[in-house]
């Protein structure tokens, strides 16, 4: 069993910055692949970002490329989302994933485990 914590979401106004963490526990954080989805009301989850077990390879949904970018520190079990030049269609609340897969890393049945989600608002 792993355990995924979000944290860092809140109201911003468009344009603006957030920093999304995650902070995992359970087994070796290192073994596994780290994703971020989102999902709004009345709306499929969605694929955000991932990031593979070691420093790289990154992968990005159209919709936040060049915007937000993910980083993970295994050192200290956690991964982030940093997403700048926010724009009011980003609203949703953002969630936290880890799988051990090699494959598939935008389809959340690829993933074992979640966090709770942490709300993301922002205003036009």
């Amino acid at each position: 069993q792993v355990q995924l914590v979000e944290s860092g979401g809140g109201l911003v106004q468009a344009g603006g910055s957030l920093r999304l963490s995650c902070a995992a526990s359970g087994r070796t954080f290192s073994s596994y692949v780290m994703g971020w989805f989102r999902q709004a009301p009345g709306k499929e989850r969605e694929f955000v970002a991932a990031i593979r077990s070691s420093d790289g390879p990154t992968y990005y949904a159209d919709s936040v490329k060049g915007r937000f970018t993910i980083s993970r520190d295994n050192a200290e079990n956690t991964v982030s989302l940093q997403m700048n030049s926010l724009k009011p269609e980003d609203t949703a609340v953002y969630y936290c994933a880890a799988t051990t897969g090699s494959r598939g890393y935008s389809q959340p049945v690829r993933y074992d485990y979640w966090g709770q989600g942490t709300q993301v608002t922002v205003s036009s």
